[in-house]
């Protein structure tokens, strides 16, 4: 298999190309070829290390870009990025699936294209990228995460998913002291499949917002979102 394409697409040239051969091999691939006596290590160890370097990378740029945000929002930014369904993504962009090795099964059953596969592999290949780059590994790293997910996160800036509307209320009430802020389910609908939960927001016992979701949290949320309007937030 011809990897230097693969090499060109993310910009960078290992100097090990084992490791990015492991990176790119599969377990399935891995195990019929121990069945034939020879020993093909698979991604899995790689994939370990690359999801913890994925999330010290991105937890550095987030804390560097975003000094404004509280720790919640932060915790769930990254959380958008570094899920299955934005890694298979990644993995996507720069034609990472066709550069995998994979067993017959996988093969057949369309495995070049599932985003479990694709995901982690694309942990595998930073972690390979991480080991080969030797001290400048987590830069290494920084120069080809980083074009890839800074469109998501300017995407959620825009459409207004990184708000934490629970987070920024506790933070109003909080300023004024001896505040009470909690959070009531008043109704529960709907088979146990497609919940709708009806929450009230209260302060002091007095309600200042309701909202309504498929989970208690999206419903607090939204019951936050409408308490902040009654404050000019």
């Amino acid at each position: 298999m011809n990897i230097v394409g693969l090499e060109e697409r993310i910009g960078y040239t290992f100097k090990n190309k084992s490791l990015l051969h492991t990176a790119l091999t599969h377990s399935s691939y891995s195990n019929e070829v121990k069945v034939k006596n020879r020993a093909v290590a698979s991604n899995e160890r790689l994939e370990f290390l690359g999801d913890s370097v994925l999330s010290l990378v991105v937890s550095e740029y987030l804390f560097e870009h975003y000094p404004d945000y509280p720790e919640g929002e932060l915790t769930r930014m990254r959380a958008e990025v570094v899920c299955e369904r934005a890694l298979s993504k990644n993995a996507r962009e720069i034609g990472l699936g066709k550069y995998l090795y994979l067993g017959h099964g996988e093969e057949q059953n369309n495995g070049r294209e599932r985003k479990s596969i694709l995901a982690d592999a694309f942990e595998a290949l930073i972690a390979a990228i991480y080991l080969d780059g030797g001290r400048m590994g987590k830069n290494h790293v920084r120069k080809f995460l980083l074009p890839l997910i800074t469109p998501e996160l300017k995407n959620m800036e825009i459409h207004g998913k990184t708000k934490d509307y629970k987070t920024a209320l506790q933070q109003l009430v909080q300023q004024a002291g001896g505040e009470i802020l909690e959070y009531a389910v008043i109704d529960e609908s709907g088979p146990d499949h497609m919940k709708v939960f009806t929450v009230e927001a209260r302060l002091n016992s007095n309600v200042i917002g309701v909202g309504e979701g498929n989970t208690k949290r999206e419903a607090e949320q939204k019951a936050a979102k409408v308490a902040l309007s009654l404050f000019g937030e």
